[in-house]
């Protein structure tokens, strides 16, 4: 192969087993496969299924079901199976969460959300993101005070240490293609949490390792996680991990610009297909939606 040839990609669509695809899934799905086939390369499909209260078999099962009706009568459609299911590898995020703890880039955080909220209200910090900004309440807790805690049972989450990762990391960027390299900013983040007392990850890590022991070297996804990029570039270099490239696409969006999401009760790929929609006439309304931003 050439210099100058485009080489073969690995894509993922990774979706979470707590409800039915809806068009959005369908575009994002799509959106993966071709960039995977355009290039023919490999295209898998991961089910994030960590969040054990909200996930559910019967999902999981749709989501196959669903995912091969969209592709009937499109040359080549299909993934490498079986997909990879988050559940069935917490030990390699517990490995990996060690790692950190072990270099001294975690620290447990036994704040409530009252608390966090309490303490940015304190300081006059705006909400950031999905939420508040930690304002680091717990980083500076003795190893005394933390194993104390710990051993009388009390709840908590393994937060990042942000300013120590940052610093051994130095400069980080990564590709967007289509915008070029960007800077990684991890620092608008702050002490993200990484996992909780009971469970060893959390979405970053997960995704993150996930990505890296699966050899992608794409990553598809809407442009709502765009900015989780930031922390999982950072978390890539403390761990020795690979760093794919990135694409992030335009959401669907109802026709009053709410984003499709299952929340909102979206259209189900399942409901349409019971309708009498066909595949072929699904993927049409799936990929307008992606150039227009708007489905019909």
């Amino acid at each position: 192969m050439s210099d100058t040839e485009e080489k073969p990609d690995t894509t993922r669509f990774a979706p979470s087993p707590t409800g039915y695809l809806h068009l959005g899934h369908a575009a994002a799905a799509l959106f993966a496969w071709r960039a995977a086939n355009d290039s023919r390369g490999r295209f898998l499909l991961r089910i994030e299924d960590i969040d054990a209260t909200r996930c559910r078999p019967e999902f999981e099962t749709a989501i196959e079901e669903d995912l091969a009706w969209l592709g009937k009568g499109l040359f080549g459609w299909g993934w490498e199976k079986p997909p990879r299911r988050q559940s069935e590898h917490m030990d390699e995020y517990r490995a990996a969460l060690e790692k950190l703890e072990n270099e001294g880039f975690v620290y447990p955080c036994f704040c409530t959300r009252a608390q966090i909220l309490a303490e940015v209200a304190k300081a006059g910090a705006a909400p950031h993101g999905d939420g508040p900004r930690y304002p680091g309440t717990c980083r500076a807790l003795s190893a005394e005070a933390r194993a104390e805690r710990i051993a009388r049972g009390d709840a908590y989450a393994v937060r990042l240490n942000l300013s120590r990762a940052v610093k051994r990391a130095g400069k980080l960027t990564f590709v967007e293609r289509g915008r070029g390299t960007i800077e990684a900013k991890p620092e608008l983040f702050g002490d993200v949490v990484l996992a909780r007392k009971e469970f060893p990850t959390s979405y970053h890590l997960a995704v993150t390792l996930d990505d890296h022991l699966q050899g992608v070297t794409l990553v598809t996804r809407g442009e709502d996680l765009f900015e989780a990029t930031h922390i999982q570039r950072l978390l890539q270099a403390l761990l020795g991990l690979n760093t794919p490239d990135y694409r992030h696409h335009p959401l669907l969006r109802d026709e009053t610009g709410k984003r499709l999401a299952k929340r909102n009760q979206a259209a189900t790929l399942r409901a349409l297909r019971f309708s009498g929609h066909s595949p072929a006439d699904v993927r049409a309304r799936a990929e307008a939606g992606l150039r227009e931003g708007a489905v019909s």
